[in-house]
Formats: C-alpha cells, sequence, structure tokens
C-alpha cells in the first residue's frame, strides 16, 4: 500500500514539473482585460482597454461615439495648432483610483485590472493601464500625487521607495513617446497626520514631514520632465478662529512655498510652481480661497514672480465666481498658468468634478486662454471623474471624448468671436470717452482731483450711454 502511495505522489511530482515546465517555455503569462486572475506579477502585459481603438477625428458628422466631432489635434486656429491650444492632460487620480465611494456608499466602479490591493505591484499595473489610456486617447500629458501613482509606507523612506520603483516604470514607458507630466504633486490632505494640514499645520513635525514629501515630489516630477508643479492647500485653512493663530500660519505658509521656490532652483529643476484656488472643503476656510486672495497673498510675501495659479472652473463657482471671472483675475496679475477643466452641479454646494459640457461655458474659457497667448508650458488638465453610476471601462474614454469635443467647441467659437470682431467693437465703444487727451492723462496717472473738478463743472451732467449687454448676449450666442 505505500508503494502504491509512494509511485502516486511520485507521478503527481512528474506532473506537476511537467506542467511548470511548459509555463515556464510559454513565457509570462498576458491578461487582457476582461481577464484578472494570474495577473498578480510585475512583468504583467496586456492589453488592459481591448475593443477600443485609437480615437480620431471624424467631424461634426459622425455617429462614432469612440471618436471626436470637433478636437483635430493638427487643425490649425488663429495661427496656432488646436493640441498646442488646448495642451489636454489626463488627472491619475480620477481615472485610476477614483472607484465611485461616496459619503453614502461604497465604490462601484470595478475595472478589470484591479485586484483590489495597493500594492506596489498593483500600482505598477495602473501605470501601464496610464500609458494605454494616454496612446488610444491621442493625449501626451498626465498629472499625478504621489500618493496615487505609488503606496504609502510605514515610513518616509518606504514611501519614497515605493515611489522611486514607479516612476522608474513611468520613465521607461515614456521612451520613444512623447508622453510626460503636464504637472505632478505630493498629497498633503489625506493621511492624518495632515489633519491641521501640512505648510500650516501647528506641529513643527508635521511641517517638516510635509516640506520632505513635496522634497520628494518635485524630485520625480523633475526626473519624468513635469513641466508644471502645482500646490493645493485642501488642509491649509482653518475650521474656528477660537484656536488659530492665521498670522502665523500664513507666515509659515509663505516660508514654505518660498523653500519650494529654493529648492527647484537648486535641482535645476524649470517648471513653474502653480496654486491652486479652492475656497473650501474640506476645510471650513482655505486661505487660498479664490484667485485675486491667491494673487495678494504672493504679493504681499514676495512671491508673485515665483508662482502662477492653476484655476479650476468647479473651485470658482464654490468661491461665489465664474470661471471667467477667475481666468480673467489670474490672466490680469500675470498669473494665468493653468487650467483644471471640469464643472460642478448647480443644484449641489460642493465640487463636483464633472466634465464640462456647456458649450458657453467652454467658449468664454477659451476666450480667456486666446487672450493670455495660449496656457504653456501649463496646459488643460481633466480634474474631473465619472459619475458614480457611470461603470464601463468605455466610459473613461466616452468621458474624455466628450470633455476634449466641448474645449474645442469653444475653441472654435471663441476664435469665431475674435475674428468677427463685433464684440471687441462693442466693448471698445463703450470705453471710447477714455480715448482723448483726458482719459490718456488719467490712465498715466497724471491726471488730479483738482483738474477732474474743473472737467466736471465745465461739462455739467453727464450722458451716460447704454451698456448694450443684451447685444454683447447676442452677438456671443450668434458664434455658439
Amino acid at each position: 500500500m505505500k508503494k502504491v502511495m509512494a509511485g502516486k505522489i511520485l507521478l503527481f511530482l512528474i506532473s506537476l514539473n511537467l506542467v511548470a515546465s511548459i509555463v515556464l517555455a510559454i513565457g509570462p503569462p498576458t491578461c487582457p482585460a476582461d481577464k484578472t486572475e494570474g495577473c498578480s506579477d510585475d512583468d504583467w502585459e496586456g492589453e488592459f482597454f481591448p475593443g477600443i481603438p485609437k480615437i480620431k477625428y471624424e467631424g461634426p458628422n459622425s455617429k462614432n461615439y469612440l471618436a471626436f466631432k470637433y478636437y483635430n489635434a493638427e487643425e490649425e486656429i488663429l495661427g496656432k495648432k488646436m493640441k498646442d491650444w488646448t495642451r489636454f492632460s489626463v488627472a491619475f487620480w480620477h481615472i485610476f483610483r477614483g472607484m465611485g465611494g461616496d459619503p453614502f456608499g461604497a465604490p462601484t466602479k470595478n475595472w478589470p485590472w484591479e485586484d483590489g490591493t495597493n500594492s506596489l505591484a498593483m500600482a505598477k499595473r495602473r501605470m501601464r493601464a496610464n500609458f494605454e489610456f494616454l496612446d488610444k486617447l491621442g493625449v501626451e500629458l498626465w498629472c499625478f500625487h504621489d500618493r496615487d501613482i505609488a503606496p504609502d509606507g510605514e515610513t518616509l523612506e518606504e514611501a519614497n521607495r515605493n515611489l522611486d520603483e514607479v516612476v522608474a516604470l513611468a520613465k521607461k514607458l515614456q521612451e520613444s513617446t512623447n508622453i510626460h507630466p503636464l504637472w505632478g504633486t505630493a498629497q498633503l490632505f489625506f493621511h492624518p497626520r495632515y489633519m491641521h494640514g501640512a505648510a500650516t499645520s501647528p506641529e513643527l513635525a508635521v511641517y517638516a514631514y510635509g516640506a520632505a514629501q513635496v522634497k520628494k515630489a518635485m524630485e520625480v516630477t523633475h526626473y519624468l520632465g513635469g513641466e508644471n508643479y502645482v500646490f493645493w492647500g485642501g488642509r491649509e485653512g482653518y475650521q474656528t478662529l477660537l484656536n488659530t493663530d492665521m498670522g502665523r500660519e500664513l507666515d509659515h505658509l509663505a516660508r514654505f512655498f518660498q523653500a519650494a521656490v529654493n529648492y527647484k532652483k537648486k535641482i535645476g529643476c524649470n517648471a513653474t510652481l502653480l496654486i491652486e484656488p479652492k475656497p473650501q472643503e474640506p476645510t471650513k476656510h482655505q486661505y487660498d480661497w479664490d484667485a485675486a486672495t491667491t494673487a495678494n497673498f504672493l504679493r504681499k510675501y514676495g512671491l508673485a514672480d515665483e508662482f502662477k495659479l492653476n484655476i479650476e472652473c468647479n473651485h470658482a463657482t464654490l468661491s461665489g465666481h465664474s470661471c471667467h471671472h477667475e481666468l480673467e483675475t489670474a490672466r490680469l496679475n500675470g498669473m494665468l498658468g493653468n487650467i483644471d477643466a471640469n464643472t460642478g452641479d448647480p443644484q449641489t454646494g460642493w465640487d463636483t468634478d464633472q466634465f464640462m459640457t456647456d458649450i458657453s461655458e467652454a467658449t468664454l474659457v477659451m476666450l480667456s486662454v486666446i487672450k493670455n497667448g495660449g496656457l504653456a508650458p501649463g496646459g488643460f488638465n481633466f480634474d474631473a471623474k465619472l459619475r458614480r453610476e457611470s461603470t464601463d471601462v468605455e466610459d473613461l474614454f466616452l468621458a474624455h471624448i466628450i470633455g476634449m469635443d466641448t474645449m474645442a467647441r469653444g475653441l472654435r467659437n471663441a476664435a469665431k468671436i475674435i475674428e468677427d470682431g463685433s464684440l471687441g467693437e462693442l466693448i471698445k465703444n463703450r470705453y471710447q470717452s477714455f480715448d482723448s487727451e483726458l482719459g490718456a492723462q488719467i490712465e498715466a496717472g497724471e491726471a488730479d482731483f483738482e483738474l477732474l473738478e474743473k472737467k466736471a463743472f465745465e461739462w455739467g451732467e453727464p450722458k451716460v450711454p447704454s451698456g448694450k449687454q443684451e447685444l454683447a448676449e447676442m452677438i456671443f450666442q450668434s458664434a455658439l
């Protein structure tokens, strides 16, 4: 009986050895997007988006949902290619880390490549998926937070090692492509250590930890050829002034930014430093409330020449402004550097991060971009996520297609308005009284109150012309 059992065991071991030899001879498995079992190896390869072709421009008459109707990358608009006006970017955190959860419900996304872990191997798999997504969408830029692309660690050293491994893969995947980050940033809001902020934390050790994390994030952004580096201060603010030394926190925040400027120069990084204003959420009050507040902060601390602004449209509406207002405020201050292209829902009061589909709003946005001469080295980052109920892999592409087409339509409309000239002429006529000798004196700062009083007595009661707002709206709407 023992001999029979020993023979069966020997036969089983020989069979296992034969199977192993066959597997080794075949090589590592490939894993299409409809199969995740056995795909945990770091050498995992295969198509993440089978059945999704490279997205092409087919024109407005196309019925193909997986095609651009208005975004034609190589087409010239006002002397510049459409792709250079827009410089679209994919947000890694929304596409590959946004799983559809909300405060009232569990995640709804179950992407085929996910294995339910936040392991280093899974992080590398997501990075490969990211590059395939970019290639098929025809976009060369992407944005990331450090902790989105690589898992955190028990120590800062471990977290840095994890980040280095994933960044090394990203660098390898960039080879022979034009793909690189539009910007990178450090995630200084998720971990409990940052509950009081990072640069504005009352705890010195947290301040130092945040600085170390930003230092590393700046290094890897620079290594990957990132063109910008963003600061979003989601926790840099307060819940109540009763326990807050606001003056000291603002001073600390300024010193933090100055240290970032100094380190950027030290490592030879040419990336533009950007601050992304937001009024609130998650804190009750953020110190970079809106564009005007942030511009004033930068001027006060002598940082106005070192930073530009990353304007997010949904943040604009949360601060009580239109996106157009925030863009114009940034532009007129010489600080418009980048746009997070998204929108909110007018029926909700929070940051819903939806893809912009409003052609009117997109046209206003593009009017500011054209007046700014473009955004480079900034661009349009789709800081937008699928709705919780959109759960097909195809939806990731459809969302970006409509987002890109919307901005392309906005660009075409804005160019039409500028080339027509009627709106510009209406604006010019409103201020034509200043196109005079006295107007020139006022604008040069040479007209004092005595001179102006003399003219007021001489002219008597002014005749105030119509503002022609309805005509302006008619001209604008006719371009849509």
